[in-house]
């Protein structure tokens, strides 16, 4: 009861006037700063309070148990609207919802049956399908990894439609597919991914993408420890069947590390945009690891819905954000322009138009 005083207070003290609009948010296992999920909602929230003038609190629970004690925390101080992110909050969300039916309630990446909650999903199998499109489009091996976090529906979506999208470029195209582990400790757990990545290497995948929240990063320091595949390491049956990015400037130690008959090694970032992340010699004018990203635009979909209370919009519900909403896709910006060509997005724009008209399925598991 103490601690529960102690977060309403501190709460309390964040705010600058009743007439503001508050807005507090309930950050997933991996933190408000993990570079992927969660610090996506966070700077929707941030740019909410710089074009819309609202108050934003957080809270970021160091036991799961705890969710629920921060959530009650706002409501009691009627914040406008609270926002649970991650479907592990579903439960704390709705409970707090239903005990105060006169408040706002969001919920990301789960639906609550309750009627002042907007849930805010996401169609992660289209934008997974275009990143799985430019793996198998730039692979030197034709053998692709995946790494998901919790194995659970939502990350298989995630899978799938990788699969799907490089299998529609490439239909000889390997993907290898692992789970970090089925408990919540799976979104926070670099030191397994790794040990997952090396695996995956060692069976001749070159590229990468995993959708493992704080996990990922695991995958991401293999890649920047190994940088490369060697030619005399390839398992039985897979060969070097490209060589793309020859002519690319390559970072001192990639020469060192990766002399002889090798080709480089590519991380797919998930969520937010981690693209910078495979800048290892901080040049950006040099080879970068990381090939693109599989955007999830969860600060698009917080930033609409705080809009939306705002101008007094609010609606309880499902609201999906796909392709066509634009909330998901991929990215391309200076840190990985020199890998995917023009060529490469103006076919990856003709499958991404093709996706959101229904002239492509994406399978979701």
């Amino acid at each position: 009861m103490k601690k529960i005083l102690t977060i309403a207070l501190a709460l309390s003290a964040s705010v600058a006037s009743a007439q503001t609009l508050r807005v507090g948010i309930a950050y997933d296992a991996g933190g408000k700063f993990d570079k992927s999920f969660n610090q996506s909602a966070y700077e929707g929230t941030q740019r909410a309070e710089k074009n819309l003038g609202v108050k934003s609190s957080d809270f970021e629970p160091s036991d799961p148990s705890q969710t629920v004690q921060g959530i009650r925390a706002f409501a009691n101080e009627g914040f406008d609207l609270t926002v649970g992110v991650g479907f592990a909050n579903n439960a704390s969300i709705s409970q707090v919802a239903k005990e105060n039916p006169d408040l706002y309630f969001g919920l990301v990446d789960d639906v609550s049956a309750e009627k002042n909650v907007a849930s805010l999903v996401f169609q992660e199998e289209q934008g997974s399908y275009l990143v799985g499109y430019i793996a198998a489009m730039n692979s030197a091996t034709g053998v692709l990894g995946f790494v998901g976090g919790m194995d659970i529906p939502l990350i298989h979506k995630f899978e799938a439609g990788y699969a799907a999208g490089a299998k529609a470029f490439n239909p000889k195209v390997k993907v290898i597919a692992q789970y970090v582990g089925t408990t919540p400790d799976a979104w926070n757990n670099p030191g397994k991914a790794k040990e997952i990545a090396g695996s995956m290497r060692a069976k001749g995948a070159d590229i990468i993408f995993a959708a493992a929240g704080g996990s990922g990063n695991g995958v991401i320091d293999y890649i920047k420890q190994t940088q490369c595949l060697k030619a005399s390491a390839l398992p039985s049956g897979v060969k070097f069947v490209n060589n793309k990015f020859a002519t690319l400037k390559k970072s001192a130690a990639y020469t060192k590390a990766c002399a002889g008959d090798t080709r480089p090694m590519f991380f797919i970032g998930v969520d937010s945009n981690q693209n910078y992340l495979g800048d290892f010699d901080k040049n950006p004018a040099t080879m970068n690891h990381g090939l693109t990203s599989m955007l999830k635009r969860v600060d698009n979909a917080v930033y609409a819905l705080i809009k939306d209370v705002k101008e007094d919009k609010f609606k309880g519900g499902e609201r999906r954000f796909g392709l066509k909403e634009g909330g998901v896709g991929y990215s391309v910006d200076q840190y990985n322009k020199a890998l995917i060509t023009s060529a490469q997005v103006a076919r990856l724009e003709a499958v991404k138009a093709k996706i959101i008209s229904g002239a492509i399925k994406v399978p979701s598991k």
